[in-house]
């Protein structure tokens, strides 16, 4: 009955929506259009509730009938329709999101979270010490990346967020009439600015781009998320166990590859991964002095215990001192030197400001062009093309003076005193005085940067607004204390903008903060304080979210990974072996090739010479590492090797990575910052990851390795399995398997060391691509694979998906949480005997085979794959910056795997998460086998999870749809093809059927069959409208009306799939 309740308040808003859309394509295009588009919906309505209720010729009369008056649209219709339904599925899709969260809400004891299973461990026999000890030593990193699946545009994701607020405030009961009127006056605003947007990108996102969408995660929600999340944690342990979540434990970090993903992709250079970094660190900067002037205003209150005191007391005598040198230094300078007599002529450059050193009017600092990541705030010092400059230090508004000085209470003569100096445009224009009409606008942004650097100008002159020490004795301790976190905040903001100008910054290290503990420290000392003085309640409130922020976001919001393929690196070694006349590294068999790196890695001199001319390619990768050993492991995180093979793929990294930081500490004369970066190989074919566990055998073989993962990983080494590459290389179903098997190996063979492992999943979103329910991953990876510890990509569309709102973001960290727990202190069952791994074995033989015998050796299938699909056309989404091959082949095997499952999705046939399957399940059955593979589904959890995922994704398939496309975009000649996999897809609808025992798809998901069920009156026709526009296009290819139309069409069948690559 509650589903029934919740799901009547999904088709409520659904229809809301709906009809609001239709009331402004009323007004914007007419009744004749709308009347059109309602009849294409009844009709695809009607061919929908026949095919359900199995009448199955009615269905396809209706709709032939569909696809011909579709067939008859001219293109400015076509494309109208295409936004159309592209925008119903967007909104149903927000309405969708809304449904979840409105149940996750209403459901008093919510499965899967921190209450239900922390109380069902306990349950369990779990003691509850071992339960708090293993939550607070959970290390789960989800690392977010910028695979080209997000096919909406930022603009229309967050128009999309808006309208998804203005739902959940429609459910509040205490609206009045009134207030309802105007909450749908503000939903018709919104879906009619959503009308009136290009839903297209017209230009490829830069890979800054890409990770500034990245850092926008993190402030539009996560920013809000954690605290909250955390707060659950810890009441849930507290209940529990009866001790709360320490303050300073994250078991949920975040980590990115948005600018540091090289792999493939020309674009990611050493500088870009350098300004992320810094954009990052910047970013955190800011959204820290946000948090500390809320802050500020709450913590109003003078109880404080002698730490406190003490510390405001060197603060407030750090400051007198300090405008007491000040003004010493003034007087010295202006009014205590005597002069000789006026000269006759001034000099050169006499008209320009003293501090700056100018040629041909020029200031030496650069403007700093700042990507403008938020909204403009108090004290945001960033400055863009045609904002205004306020000329330092002059320019305060009564708010600023308000919060420095403590009380609020500012004499209005000095504030409009303070605003002598007027405001100037970057472009140079000014309405200033006569004093400054004759300097240009680089001058005054150099006169400007170095007030900001000056201890004079704006600290000296809130000096002034504030009353003098012996006549503060209320002011409360804590805004002091705050007051100078502030202060090195904002000096370590200003820092950031300089460094990403690439403008020498010579700041005192204690000016600003380095490290998150630095800015913990001051935290903590008033965290502590409150919880002394009878404040625990406001301890616990805005202060323990932010220590609890810092703890989590670092001072980088999120660690940026590097990836590079590892034939790079052997180039690179290539070049630097030649220079060296030691021949060609590459050349080298395993063994010389290990005796030599390890050789290296124990000396103490850099091996590449200073003077080496290499080509471009080389030295980009020199060029990261030097990066890597600049930035170091404060701001970065793992370097991952791509396509690793070899133990001397890691090696030749380490190599190189060890050199950069020799010689960047020799320059500079003192170590590098942070440890050294973490070496994670990936093995992603079938091959590498069957070889996986004999690599990481040889590497805790090697003394130097096993010794430096020890000393410098804390006994810890990661490995990384990719589920995309060996999915589209030897099919959904060995993929699974082999990845089972090279976790099992990797696992052991740590274990033989004594070494701690962590497996690194990077999973996509589609099931294709290994994507699939979070906590049904996690609790079917191998025993032992989860031993606390865990880092998983999120990829494209599923970034916005599970952590676009607040609350779902605090729902899937949530579960990632317990899942973790879970498969940690309740391991998943292993195969119950050796011949249920035979029979996997079978299966996966022959599923195999088959697979490669159609994707690989049938010479009809590339051609068949490129006419029924719109795989040529997807690189005209922009929706990436790395190119969609990794190599200029036209064949499968170079493709990237994200726009092989994109193209089958969008032909809603979804090839690569079946193909193979129903064959290998067929075999085993037929030999009698359906009795065992029925007790596997039921009793161990990877096979149950490989099966479930796969009758998912089955249930989303549709036959009649990708029928349609190949009876029109096909030759005839390779319609047979078609055919043919349409009958294998049937195949393995019927053996998955069999084996998990339901009667026909999702039937044990039945939420998630009637919401696809719902969107098929709005996506059938979508389809149709592509095969349509592709026909048109591949007749007309330079069309760019045609082209938009089908871009339209691909964002709306996305948007209706729910995913895409």
């Amino acid at each position: 009955m509650a589903e029934e309740i919740s799901f009547q308040s999904f088709e409520d808003d659904c229809r809301l929506l709906g009809s609001l859309l239709n009331d402004i394509l009323q007004r914007e295009v007419g009744h004749q259009f709308t009347d059109k588009v309602e009849r294409k919906r009844v009709l695809a309505q009607s061919a929908c509730n026949m095919r359900m209720a199995g009448i199955e010729n009615t269905a396809e009369l209706i709709e032939k009938q569909l696809a011909s008056e579709i067939s008859m649209l001219s293109l400015e219709e076509a494309l109208m329709l295409a936004r159309t339904f592209s925008h119903y599925l967007n909104l149903m899709g927000i309405a969708e999101t809304h449904h979840r969260v409105r149940k996750a809400r209403d459901v008093v004891h919510l499965s899967k979270s921190c209450d239900d299973i922390f109380n069902k461990l306990i349950q369990s026999g779990v003691p509850p010490e071992e339960l708090y000890d293993t939550v607070c030593k959970q290390e789960v990193e989800i690392v977010l990346t910028a695979h080209p699946t997000q096919i909406n545009r930022r603009t229309l994701q967050y128009k999309h967020i808006r309208i998804a607020h203005l739902l959940e405030y429609n459910e509040r009961p205490d609206l009045s009439h009134e207030d309802r009127e105007m909450l749908i006056e503000d939903l018709v605003r919104e879906i009619t600015a959503l009308w009136q947007t290009d839903e297209l990108r017209r230009h490829k996102p830069t890979p800054v781009d890409e990770a500034r969408a990245g850092l926008h995660i993190v402030d539009q929600s996560l920013w809000k998320a954690v605290p909250h999340y955390l707060r659950r944690v810890s009441a849930a342990l507290k209940k529990h166990t009866g001790r709360p979540l320490p303050l300073t434990c994250t078991p949920i970090k975040f980590g990115s590859w948005m600018g540091g993903d090289r792999d493939g992709n020309p674009t990611v250079t050493s500088k870009v991964t350098r300004d992320v970094a810094l954009l990052s660190h910047w970013m955190a900067i800011d959204l820290y002095i946000r948090e500390v002037d809320s802050l500020r205003f709450e913590l109003s209150m003078n109880r404080c215990n002698d730490k406190v005191v003490t510390l405001a007391n060197e603060i407030l005598l750090k400051e007198t001192a300090s405008a007491d040198k000040h003004n010493e230094s003034w007087n010295r300078n202006h009014y205590g030197q005597q002069t000789s007599a006026l000269p006759t002529q001034l000099p050169a450059g006499a008209d320009l400001p003293s501090c700056t050193e100018c040629k041909d009017g020029e200031s030496q600092y650069p403007i700093l062009d700042l990507p403008n990541l938020m909204a403009n705030h108090q004290d945001n010092q960033m400055i863009s093309p045609g904002s205004s400059i306020p000329s330092p230090p002059f320019q305060e508004t009564t708010q600023e003076f308000s919060r420095r000085s403590g009380n609020g209470d500012v004499d209005s003569n000095v504030v409009a005193s303070s605003s002598i100096s007027p405001q100037l445009s970057v472009a140079g224009s000014s309405t200033a005085s006569p004093r400054t009409s004759t300097f240009n606008s680089s001058q005054l942004v150099a006169q400007r940067k170095l007030y900001a650097e000056s201890k004079i100008g704006r600290s000296s002159f809130y000096k002034l607004l504030e009353p003098s020490l012996p006549h503060r004795p209320g002011i409360a301790p804590y805004r002091i204390v705050l007051g100078d976190v502030r202060e090195k905040l904002i000096r370590t903001r200003k820092r950031l903008e300089l460094l990403l100008e690439d403008v020498s910054c010579d700041y005192d290290p204690s000016d600003y903060y380095d490290t998150s503990n630095q800015l913990l420290e001051p935290l903590l000392l008033c965290y502590d304080s409150l919880q002394s003085c009878g404040g625990g309640l406001l301890a616990d409130g805005r202060l323990a979210d932010l220590i609890r922020r810092v703890a989590t976001f670092g001072m980088i919001l999120m660690k940026l990974d590097l990836r590079q393929e590892s034939a790079r690196h052997s180039e690179t070694l290539d070049a630097v072996t030649k220079y060296l006349d030691m021949g060609v590294y590459s050349e080298w068999d395993e063994e010389r090739k290990l005796e030599f790196l390890t050789k290296e890695l124990k000396g103490k001199r850099p091996l590449v010479p200073p003077s080496i001319e290499v080509g471009a390619e080389v030295k980009e990768v020199l060029d990261t590492f030097r990066v890597a050993a600049e930035l170091g492991s404060d701001s970065l995180g793992a370097y991952v090797i791509s396509m690793a093979s070899n133990a001397s793929d890691v090696l030749a990294v380490e190599l190189l990575q060890k050199d950069a930081r020799l010689s960047v500490s020799g320059e500079r004369g003192r170590p590098c910052p942070g440890g050294t970066l973490r070496v994670v190989p990936l093995f992603e074919t079938v091959k590498d990851l069957r070889g996986a566990g004999s690599v990481i055998r040889k590497l805790l073989s090697i003394d130097w390795y096993r010794e430096h993962i020890i000393k410098n990983h804390n006994g810890h080494q990661e490995v990384m399995v990719g589920y995309s590459d060996s999915g589209k290389d030897a099919g959904r179903f060995t993929a699974a398997w082999e990845l089972y098997k090279a976790q099992e190996d990797v696992v052991a063979a740590c274990n033989e060391y004594g070494i701690k492992v962590t497996l690194f999943h990077g999973r996509g979103g589609s099931i294709g691509r290994g994507g699939g329910p979070t906590y049904l991953a996690i609790q079917s990876q191998p025993p032992g694979s989860v031993m606390g510890t865990l880092r998983s990509t999120e990829q494209g569309e599923m970034v916005q998906a599970k952590f676009g709102l607040p609350q779902t973001a605090v729902r899937q960290l949530e579960i990632y949480t317990t899942a973790v727990l879970l498969a940690t202190l309740q391991p998943p069952i292993p195969p119950r005997e050796q011949k249920w791994r035979d029979l996997m074995e079978e299966i996966s033989d022959i599923s195999c085979r088959h697979y490669r015998s159609i994707v690989y050796e049938n010479p009809d299938f590339l051609a068949y794959f490129h006419e029924a699909t719109p795989q040529a056309e997807l690189g005209f989404l922009n929706i990436g910056s790395r190119p969609a091959r990794r190599k200029t082949s036209t064949g499968i095997s170079h493709l990237r795997a994200i726009p092989w499952v994109f193209a089958w999705t969008q032909t809603r046939f979804v090839l690569p998460a079946w193909l193979g399957v129903g064959a290998g399940l067929k075999g085993a059955c037929d030999k009698g086998y359906d009795e065992d593979l029925q007790a596997m589904y039921k009793e161990w959890p990877f096979f149950q999870s490989t099966i479930d995922l796969i009758e998912m994704v089955l249930g989303k398939a549709d036959i009649p749809i990708a029928k349609h496309y190949d009876e029109v975009l096909v030759s005839e000649e390779r319609r047979e093809l078609g055919a043919q996999l349409r009958s294998e897809l049937l195949t393995t609808e019927k053996n998955v059927l069999l084996i998990s025992g339901h009667e026909k798809l999702s039937q044990n998901n039945r939420s998630l069959r009637r919401l696809i069920e719902s969107r098929l009156p709005f996506l059938n026709p979508m389809n149709m409208l592509q095969v349509e526009i592709l026909k048109r296009l591949r007749c007309d290819k330079d069309n760019r009306k045609l082209r938009d139309a089908l871009l339209i069409t691909i964002n709306g069948i996305a948007a209706g799939m729910r995913n895409t690559g």
